[in-house]
């Protein structure tokens, strides 16, 4: 690690952050409505957005900080198991492709802004729509929170902020410029602001991936001897565990916990309130459908991002923080001037989902809950204002989150949060096939999932912490070690699936369903789509 400030690093991050900032205010101005006081305009762009605009914002918002940093740093620490990213982003896109035009073209029909928006008109469940709105809310914060370690990582490495003696508030003073100007320019232009940014951190990632997948292999002497060394360093034991570091190819015991954690997260993946805002503010349902195709373009870099990982361990990269070693790769094999380029991909990286996210969160917060349970005459003007006001609380919490817990609990309260995400499942994608599932059964598996997923969670300990230290944990009946959220999905599910059966065997009474098959294929030219609520059924619930 290089002594003191890389000034030439650190003047090239300014400028493209600045460049950034300036960005992010003047999209106020960009495709500006005549209203802007509604959630239509603040929080989905106006639903106006085209294909490269959607993929642009789409893979802003999946490919984040935390995935620049945090996949080769797994990749870095116990080799293979690392790349379980890579098939889960493959995985995901005919998922996707099966559902989300539908709910791109009942949102917009209806003037749905969230999932849970969806959930209640679907199924005529407050509750269940509360459900889905709270654990949106538990799932995102912990997500923005490691956008802001992902800053907060290449801030340590361009040795901005003074060492561990440092006062706290001189040290952090860097990354509270960062939060300030992002909760700004979020507060002023909404879910324009990512949008327009996004074009400049996916440009700069390919450019920084495209660079390093050749630069580097020719300083290191050729993936041969990457990949050499990187056996070698795997095959030494860990003293924190008594077993191997890791490994090039996934061994036996550990296939079940890779081929679960790429599925479950898979399933997961959308069900993120963020994903849903980037989706919705498309202009059309083929916009929807293009983007399922060529999304994956993404996985291919995620998969030269990967290799980074085994790059850091043949360049002899020595950090504490496995969350360091891929700043600290580009800070030692790039001149400072490229190294300044590769850590603004990073910078700009967290700054866009972190928008998206902080929008998606406050979106929920104010339909599903201000909305909903406190104040059902909102106006438009209301709710806009609201959700401003939320998005800032959103990212204060966050920002608090990483200046007061270590970086490792992030990660983990990350991943508690992605088996959180996944119990939603079944009310928001069963929901857009099928009315057969009952409310209260829904609300009943949901709750299961979560409390099973919680507690599994909660037994898993690391070298670093008793609790929440993983999320993986023995399959009950199978045995073999796999992943929480999936084995707590499956519960969720079943108990949806039986009780279910049981209620209407009862007639127990079921909530009114305000969509129509004709619905989920509609799309913005058909006649009768709106996409503001009906004055009949705003603020009401069946």
């Amino acid at each position: 690690m290089k002594d003191g400030v890389n000034g030439v690093a650190l003047a090239v991050f300014i400028l493209f952050f600045l460049a950034v900032t300036v960005m992010g205010f003047l999209a106020a101005r960009w495709r500006r409505a005549e209203n802007e006081h509604s959630l239509d305009e603040w929080g989905l762009g106006g639903r106006s957005f085209g294909t490269w605009v959607t993929w642009f914002l789409l893979g802003g918002d999946l490919y984040t900080a935390y995935t620049f940093v945090a996949v080769p740093a797994a990749i870095y620490a116990a080799g293979a198991s690392g790349f379980f990213a890579v098939p889960y982003t493959i995985l995901v896109y005919p998922l996707i492709f099966t559902f989300l035009p539908r709910l791109w073209s009942v949102s917009h029909k209806h003037g749905y802004v969230t999932t849970s928006d969806f959930v209640r008109g679907r199924f005529g469940s407050k509750g269940l729509s509360l459900a889905v709105a709270l654990t949106g809310l538990l799932a995102t914060m912990p997500y923005i929170a490691l956008q802001l370690v992902g800053i907060q990582a290449v801030l340590d490495v361009m040795g901005v902020g003074g060492g561990e003696d440092t006062n706290w508030f001189v040290k952090d003073l860097p990354l509270l410029i960062a939060f300030g100007v992002l909760a700004a320019y979020t507060y002023s232009s909404g879910l324009r602001a990512p949008a327009l940014i996004a074009f400049v951190k996916d440009t700069l990632i390919y450019i920084v991936i495209a660079v390093a997948i050749v630069y580097i292999p020719i300083k290191l002497g050729g993936f041969d001897d990457i990949f050499a060394k990187a056996g070698e360093a795997f095959g030494r034991t860990n003293p924190a565990t008594g077993a191997p570091r890791g490994s090039l190819a996934p061994n036996e015991p550990g296939q079940w916990t890779y081929a679960t954690l790429a599925l479950g997260s898979a399933l997961a993946l959308f069900m993120y309130p963020h994903s849903i805002t980037a989706t919705l503010s498309s202009r059309s349902r083929e916009v929807i459908r293009r983007n399922t195709t060529i999304l994956p373009l993404y996985s291919l870099m995620l998969g030269l991002l990967g290799m980074l990982g085994f790059m850091a361990i043949a360049a002899g990269v020595k950090v504490d923080n496995g969350q360091l070693a891929i700043p600290q790769l580009f800070e030692n094999m790039f001149p400072d001037w490229f190294a300044g380029v590769a850590f603004a991909a990073i910078g700009i990286g967290a700054l866009v989902p972190a928008a998206i996210m902080s929008i998606a969160a406050a979106n929920l917060f104010t339909r599903n809950i201000y909305k909903d349970f406190l104040r059902p005459d909102a106006t438009p003007e209301q709710e806009t204002k609201v959700s401003k006001l939320v998005s800032l609380l959103v990212k204060v919490g966050a920002l608090v989150f990483v200046l007061t817990m270590d970086k490792t609990v992030a990660i983990n309260f990350q991943l508690l949060g992605g088996i959180w995400i996944l119990q939603t499942f079944p009310a928001l994608v069963g929901g857009l096939f099928t009315r057969w599932f009952h409310r209260w059964a829904l609300i009943a598996g949901w709750a299961v999932g979560m409390v099973y997923g919680t507690l599994a969670a909660y037994g898993v300990a690391s070298p670093t912490q008793k609790h929440f230290g993983g999320s993986s944990a023995e399959i009950p009946g199978i045995g073999e070690i796999g992943y929480i959220g999936l084995t707590a999905f499956v519960l969720n599910v079943l108990v949806t699936v039986v009780l279910t059966f049981v209620l209407r065997a009862v007639k127990a009474p079921d909530g009114v369903d305000e969509t129509r098959p004709e619905d989920y294929t509609a799309d913005a030219g058909d006649p009768g789509v709106q996409v503001e609520l009906p004055p009949a059924t705003a603020g009401t619930s069946h």
